[in-house]
């Protein structure tokens, strides 16, 4: 069985969009190795995304640029889960499954759909609602030379919770990107 992962390129200063679900800062990120992007791409078989990003994602898709107009500039091909409690308002967007049910039923569809590839989450809201539930294997982080001082963060909980992680992979071949892999510690 395939691993869940959480995976983003972030700001310096911790965020994963910008105001408005803005993508345009990614930009700045250093260009990884050749076939690198492919590489993840193609581990990955389910990506799990939220309401707020598909919609954003939407209404700026005359905005976007190849990098950020699809999964992984668009070298992946799957099915993407979108989480919704309004699943009839998209329903009829064929490149999306639309889901009105919890983080635990979601993960869990996608991982049978998987099979032996990875289920990727790509919503800072889902992750943490994963990581209540334990669900998360794998924590993949890029980081690009930007501050954006408003967005979404990382990872905001209220009164805090602290997540323990352990480094398991560097990425070698993109050293400017800051490419990370880690793990969570389990108590």
């Amino acid at each position: 069985m395939g691993k869940v992962g959480w995976g983003f390129t972030c700001s310096i200063d911790g965020f994963i969009t910008g105001p408005d679900h803005d993508m345009s800062w990614l930009s700045t990120a250093e260009p990884l190795a050749e076939g690198t992007v492919e590489r993840m791409a193609g581990d990955v078989a389910v990506i799990i995304s939220g309401r707020a990003g598909y919609d954003a994602a939407k209404a700026q898709q005359d905005e976007r640029d190849e990098t950020t107009s699809a999964a992984y500039g668009g070298a992946w091909s799957g099915t993407e889960f979108i989480l919704t409690h309004r699943p009839e308002e998209i329903a009829d967007d064929p490149a999306i499954v639309a889901l009105n049910c919890d983080v635990v039923e979601a993960i869990r569809r996608a991982r049978e759909l998987a099979g032996d590839r990875d289920v990727q989450i790509i919503s800072a809201d889902i992750a943490r609602q994963a990581l209540e539930h334990d669900l998360i294997d794998e924590l993949q982080i890029f980081v690009a030379p930007v501050f954006l001082g408003d967005g979404t963060r990382i990872f905001d909980v209220a009164g805090g919770r602290r997540i323990d992680w352990e480094l398991v992979d560097i990425v070698e071949d993109s050293p400017r990107s800051f490419g990370r892999t880690y793990r969570p510690r389990r108590r």
